[in-house]
């Protein structure tokens, strides 16, 4: 059975060992949203400086639409991370200042005692007075018990002062940690009206330019249709390549070539394991740049009645901004066809990468590529000044969010 006060010892513990997790989960929180405040933040300066670089450029209202639509999210996500940054920041002072109120308390005991404890002291102090105490002990245990009494209490008189001390330095600690989280969070709040400063002027452009499309909302809807039809003829174009991949590498092993897998050999699966390792890891298409259309299937921004049906990401990024092999792999198509621009396919085992929308493009079928090898060259359109990347991955035929395979996308 265990005593009382080991029981209360082990209570105490649990208490300071559940506080300091508290206080680690709160400080990765933080950090966690700090990381996130700072990506928004360049996200934003990406979008500034690829509208600045096309100023001169007419855009269609199309494309105008989609860059308000995205920098209207990114804004709004700032706003609403930069608001839980100063929620935390807020519960964080509260907590500061009840420690503050605690340790305030715990050094006026302390102090009281202390003083009690000197007075005392000095009262006793005579070297007469302790020789006095310690002859009239009955017997030599008792005169020894209180020689160590007399040396407890002088330690005790240490400690105490010592614990004063650290106590003070603490309070000063919390007090100017407490002083930061009052401007931190100032500086927050002047961020966030700021912020929806922005937010407020990119809207009413929005409206705007939605107010003249509506005009003449039958002649956009016809270019979002051709563009959507464009876009199919682009995938079943690619579909056929990737069919013929897997007949070709199921003939190879003597299976039917109608299989919709493909036959891996040894090295084929070593190689897709470990870019199967990689995922959320893996490096961007381009060097820098954002984006602008996320993968799934969305609602249109013009004609909420359409739907965009996206099997990839498109990037915008810089004019002459070179495509990068996100992994190891093996080139297994590279298609010029009729009003579209070339792409590129890299085959990494069972999974394959896409790269279209290109102006150059430096390999050719059956090339063996490493990862961040210059593949091409994003093509810019000249009337807008437009440098978009579309890019997609799949296992087999399956496709997949680009967002989840590529570092911090």
């Amino acid at each position: 059975m265990f005593k009382k006060e080991n029981i209360f010892k082990v209570f105490l513990l649990f208490i300071f060992m559940f506080s300091g997790l508290q206080m680690f989960s709160q400080n990765n929180k933080q950090r966690a949203l700090e990381t996130r405040i700072q990506e928004l933040r360049e996200e934003i300066r990406k979008i500034n400086t690829l509208r600045i670089e096309n100023k001169s450029k007419e855009k269609s209202q199309l494309s105008l639409i989609e860059d308000f639509n995205y920098k209207i999210s990114v804004l709004n996500n700032l706003i609403k991370v930069t608001n839980q940054q100063a929620n935390l920041l807020t519960r964080e002072i509260n907590s500061n200042q009840k420690k503050i109120t605690n340790l305030r308390s715990e050094l006026t005991q302390l102090k009281e005692g202390y003083a009690a404890m000197i007075v005392k002291s000095y009262k006793s102090k005579n070297q007469q007075s302790r020789i006095m105490f310690l002859l009239s002990s009955n017997n030599f245990q008792q005169a020894y018990k209180r020689i160590q009494y007399i040396k407890q209490y002088s330690n005790h008189q240490k400690q105490q002062g010592e614990t004063i001390k650290a106590k003070t330095v603490e309070l000063q600690s919390t007090n100017t940690n407490l002083l930061k989280q009052k401007e931190n969070k100032q500086k927050l709040i002047a961020e966030n009206r700021n912020t929806q400063k922005l937010l407020e002027a990119e809207r009413r452009q929005h409206e705007v330019l939605m107010k003249s499309i509506k005009k003449n909302i039958n002649v956009y809807t016809a270019q979002i249709k051709k563009r959507q039809r464009e876009a199919s003829r682009i995938d079943a174009e690619i579909n056929k390549i990737i069919r013929a991949a897997m007949a070709s590498s199921n003939r190879k092993v003597g299976k039917s070539s109608s299989s919709k897998t493909f036959a891996l050999t040894p090295e084929e699966k070593i190689l897709a394991s470990k870019f199967v390792a990689n995922k959320g890891k893996l490096p961007w298409p381009v060097e820098s740049g954002y984006v602008k259309l996320g993968y799934g299937t969305q609602r249109h921004p013009i004609n909420k009645s359409l739907t965009i049906k996206s099997n990839g990401v498109r990037i915008a990024t810089k004019k002459g901004a070179k495509v990068l092999a996100v992994f190891n792999g093996e080139v297994i198509g590279v298609v010029a066809m009729r009003n579209a621009n070339p792409f590129v396919i890299i085959r990494h085992g069972n999974y394959i990468t896409y790269y279209k929308n290109l102006s150059k493009v430096y390999v050719k079928k059956g090339d063996k590529v490493t990862t961040k090898q210059q593949i091409g060259e994003v093509f810019t359109n000249r009337f807008n000044g437009e440098t978009i990347l579309n890019f997609s991955i799949s296992k087999e035929s399956s496709p997949q969010n680009p967002a989840s395979w590529c570092y911090k996308m």
